[in-house]
């Protein structure tokens, strides 16, 4: 497995809608085990194929409670609600703002198997999910936030 590096704001890749994932075969599966350690090494709670440089529709996400996901091709089927709430992403760093998001969501997509799966998520969860995503569509949460400000 291998770290890679982030990809930062400016590189037109973030702004680029992710191409669907046509087959699981093995680069899909050594690409989701690099993004899960290139998460883990820049302390990362998510990260989508295209900020590492790849313009997948693949998303990883661990929020800390010992559940790993991974999705392939995910797409949110319900979401209500709204919370507005401070993020950061690691293509931006040193910036947060205020995104308002769905509070809850389902999301269904492609497991490594090839599984659908369909997820029930809240919260810190739901948001991290709608995070993702977007940069599968091409959108940084800068383009939603209110209030940014630069953090060390």
């Amino acid at each position: 497995m291998a770290v890679y590096q982030i990809v930062k704001k400016g590189d037109p890749i973030l702004r680029e809608k992710a191409k669907e994932v046509k087959e699981i075969n093995d680069s899909i599966l050594k690409l989701l085990d690099n993004m899960k350690e290139t998460m883990y090494a820049a302390n990362g709670v998510g990260l989508a194929a295209p900020q590492i440089g790849v313009s997948k529709c693949v998303i990883v996400v661990d929020i800390g409670d010992e559940e790993l996901f991974e999705l392939i091709n995910p797409q949110i089927v319900f979401s209500e609600g709204l919370e507005t709430d401070t993020e950061g992403c690691l293509s931006v760093p040193g910036i947060v703002g205020e995104v308002a998001r769905a509070k809850k969501i389902k999301i269904k997509g492609l497991n490594r198997q090839g599984k659908t799966v369909e997820i029930e998520a809240e919260d810190l969860l739901a948001r991290a999910f709608q995070h993702e995503m977007d940069h599968l569509d091409g959108i940084l949460f800068i383009d939603k936030a209110q209030n940014l400000r630069t953090v060390e």
